[in-house]
This record gives structure tokens, C-alpha cells and sequence, in this order.
């Protein structure tokens, strides 16, 4: 069995790396995306339009995208997503190289990547939830957590990457890494599941809205949900506003050696899933960590400096681990194996559903409303002006330093609901330690 289990993580362990070399190249792209339109047009509403066009239609999606993923093959869905990604990406290098490339062609780029991700990211979750034992949930879901660390050396890559091969060269190498991800899920196998009947289109519906049917019933779960949708809806405010607020006293190669540099909190934040989670109860480490996120968005916006700014990437990026891990623990856990597709996509839905608001609030908070209050003329120049000074830049920063005091708000809010607080005692676990270890031995493909 020991020999079996092994093989259970080898599998997953090719997986894994095929996936974190994609999502680098993913990064890559993105850091120089975003820059090569900040700079075409020095809007930041622009700016914000990319990564909402890059998560709306896959958060429309993810319920559809979890009935089907249920239902079919989930190694052949994580390739045909990544094959329809790569050649994306492609067409995109094809209009760089030929000087066509224009700000709509990259909307239209990352909506069909979004696209494509609607079906990949629950058919990756739930196949690692199949290929992992329970004893090495929590070090699998800290290792997928660690794919998002990409982030530690995507921007400062990009950065570089800019300066030499250029935009089109990056996107190349976006294009390879999807390619070796493709290589590494044909080349192994997952475990069988027990086929689900297929839907009859009178169906659809019903089984779309299942997950939420499945969350709504269980009040911890759906006040975890609810804690994330707010918690992403105010780090998307930040996201957006960090690279122009950043840009305005640094450089692009210096911006991303900052991302770099702070980066590491998400191995930091990823370490912690894997080996502390097992000692604390889960949804403390989902709410302390947004505790500290808040704080340190604050004192970056108080007091911008590339130290502050490093700081409270570094912080931001260790809690957005711990507390992506931590929550995606509880539901694998809490969550019946052969419903994972529909409750996780769904619950994907309600938790990122903010994000795209928030996208597109914090382009117009900071131009039409923020930056005018701090003006040098402004209506706030008088009293917050003296504080942290008027001027290009200063609306920003004022926006930034709300968001993270109500950050910290909302988490010592929640943290007072004992619904939420008490999701892993008042819920139990839905995999046997001794099943699963079987299931997961027997089911394993030669």
C-alpha cells in the first residue's frame, strides 16, 4: 500500500509541476500585459479593464463548468483547456510580431484564457483532491498554493524579459510552459471515478445551481464563501491601484524585482498551509492572515516607499496563501469527493464575483473621484492634504489606506460569528482517513 500511495503522489507531483510551470509563464504574461497597456495609455481604468476581462467570464462560468467537470474525463478537460490557452497566446505573439497587436486584442486574449480556465481550475482541484490521501491533503493543497508563486520571480523575470526579448518574446515563453504543462498530463494517468449519469437539458439548471443548494445548507461553509467574496473584492481594489500608485516613484524593472523580493511570502504562506494547518483550527489562519493584510496595505499607503511597498507585498502575498489554503482545506475536507466539481465552482463564483466589481470600481474611485479630492486644489486638500500631501498620486493613496482599515474591520468582524469560527467542529469530515487511502491505492491507472 506504502508503494502504491507513493505512486498516488508521484502522479500528482507531475501534475503539479507541469501546472506551476504554466501558471509562471501565466504570470509573465501578465506582468508585461498589464505594463505594455499602462504605458499605451497611462489610464488606469484601462489598466483595470484587462483583469476584469481576465476574471468575469470564467467567474460566469464556474457553475456550468463544475456540472460538466463532474461529469468528464478531468485529465482530458486540464488538456484541452491548456491547448486552447496556448494557442492564445499564439495568435497573440503573431500580432506582436506583425505590429498589430491593439489594446482590444489583449481583452479579447485573456476573456478566452478565462474562458478555458472556468473548466481548468475545477478539474485540477478536484483531481488532486482524488489523487491525495487525506494524511497529504494538507501538504497537496500547500504545494498547489505554491503554484501561485509563480509570483516569485514572474515579475522580476518580466521586468528583465521587457528590456530583452521584448513582449513578444515573453509571450513565447508563456507559450512553452503551457506546452510542457500539456506534455505532463499525457504522459501520466488519473484515478477513475464512479461515472455520474448524463444531464438532460431540462437538468442543467438544477445541477448548475447544486453547489450553491450545497453551501446554502451548510451556514459555516456559506459564511466562509461570503468572508472571501469581501476579502477579494477589497485585494482587488489594491491589486489594481498597487502598479500605477508603484509606477509613479519606481521603475517597471524595479516594480517587479519589488513583486519578486515580496514575493516570497507566498512560499512562507504556502509552508504554512502544509505543516501549521494541521496543528490550528483552518479558518483562524484564514482570518488572522487578512488581519495582516490590512495592516500592511495600510502603512504602504500611509507611507509608499519600495521598503513599505516590499513589506506589504511580502505580507499580502503570504496571507493570500495561508488564507486561499486554509479555506480550500475546510472544503476539501467538508465536501463530498463527487459533488467537488459543482460545490467548488460555484463557491469559486460567489467568492470571486466581487473581484470584476472591484475592478472596475477602483479604476473610477481613483480617477474621478479619489484623485480629484486630493488635488492641490481639492476638497480634502485643506485637512487630509496636510497629512499625507496633495498632488498626483496622493487620491490613490488615500484609497488604498481605507481598504485597509476596512480589511482589518471586516476580519475582526467575522471573526465574532460562531457559525464560522466553529465550520470545522459543526461539519464533519466527509473522506475516511482508511477509505481514502484505498480508494486512492486501487484506483491508480497503469
Amino acid at each position: 500500500m506504502e508503494q502504491r500511495t507513493a505512486q498516488s503522489m508521484g502522479v500528482f507531483i507531475v501534475v503539479w509541476l507541469g501546472q506551476l510551470l504554466s501558471l509562471l509563464g501565466s504570470g509573465l504574461t501578465s506582468f508585461v500585459l498589464g505594463i505594455w497597456v499602462y504605458q499605451q495609455t497611462g489610464s488606469i481604468t484601462q489598466f483595470a479593464l484587462i483583469s476584469m476581462f481576465a476574471h468575469l467570464p470564467s467567474i460566469l462560468l464556474f457553475p456550468l463548468a463544475g456540472v460538466l467537470v463532474d461529469r468528464w474525463n478531468r485529465r482530458w478537460v486540464m488538456l484541452v483547456c491548456d491547448t486552447g490557452s496556448g494557442l492564445t497566446m499564439l495568435v497573440i505573439a503573431y500580432l506582436v510580431v506583425n505590429e498589430h497587436l491593439a489594446v482590444w486584442h489583449i481583452y479579447g486574449a485573456v476573456a478566452i484564457n478565462s474562458i478555458f480556465s472556468s473548466c481548468h481550475w475545477p478539474a485540477y482541484t478536484a483531481a488532486a483532491t482524488l489523487l491525495l490521501p487525506k494524511k497529504y491533503l494538507s501538504r497537496g493543497t500547500g504545494m498547489m498554493q505554491l503554484g501561485d508563486a509563480s509570483r516569485l520571480v514572474a515579475p522580476l523575470l518580466g521586468g528583465v524579459l521587457l528590456d530583452t526579448i521584448q513582449l513578444r518574446g515573453v509571450i513565447l515563453v508563456d507559450f512553452i510552459t503551457f506546452a510542457i504543462a500539456f506534455v505532463t498530463l499525457v504522459l501520466v494517468r488519473f484515478p477513475q471515478v464512479k461515472a455520474i449519469p448524463p444531464l438532460t437539458k431540462r437538468a442543467v439548471l438544477q445541477e448548475a445551481v447544486y453547489g450553491w443548494t450545497y453551501i446554502r445548507k451548510r451556514v459555516g461553509l456559506l459564511a466562509l464563501v461570503l468572508f472571501m467574496a469581501s476579502a477579494n473584492f477589497l485585494l482587488g481594489v489594491v491589486e489594481i491601484l498597487a502598479t500605477p500608485m508603484a509606477l509613479s516613484f519606481t521603475s517597471p524593472a524595479t516594480l517587479g524585482t519589488i513583486f519578486s523580493i515580496g514575493s516570497i511570502g507566498i512560499l512562507a504562506g504556502s509552508l504554512l498551509v502544509s505543516h501549521w494547518s494541521i496543528r490550528i483550527k483552518l479558518v483562524y489562519g484564514v482570518l488572522a492572515s487578512q488581519v495582516f493584510t490590512g495592516l500592511s496595505v495600510f502603512m504602504v499607503g500611509f507611507h509608499p516607499t519600495v521598503i513599505t511597498l516590499t513589506i506589504a507585498i511580502f505580507v499580502s502575498f503570504c496571507s493570500l496563501a495561508t488564507t486561499n489554503g486554509c479555506s480550500q482545506l475546510i472544503l476539501r475536507k467538508k465536501v463530498a469527493h463527487k459533488v467537488q466539481g459543482r460545490v467548488f465552482a460555484f463557491s469559486r463564483t460567489l467568492s470571486d464575483a466581487t473581484i470584476p466589481l472591484a475592478f472596475g470600481v477602483a479604476g473610477f474611485l481613483a480617477d474621478q473621484i479619489f484623485e480629484p479630492l486630493m488635488a492641490d486644489n481639492g476638497l480634502l486638500a485643506p485637512t487630509l492634504g496636510k497629512l499625507i500631501g496633495v498632488g498626483p498620486g496622493q487620491g490613490i493613496r488615500l484609497l488604498i489606506m481605507i481598504v485597509g482599515c476596512l480589511t482589518v474591520f471586516i476580519s475582526i468582524y467575522a471573526w465574532q460569528y460562531p457559525r464560522l469560527t466553529s465550520v470545522e467542529k459543526e461539519l464533519p469530515d466527509t473522506i475516511d482517513l482508511k477509505d481514502s487511502e484505498e480508494h486512492t491505492d486501487k484506483k491508480i491507472l497503469q
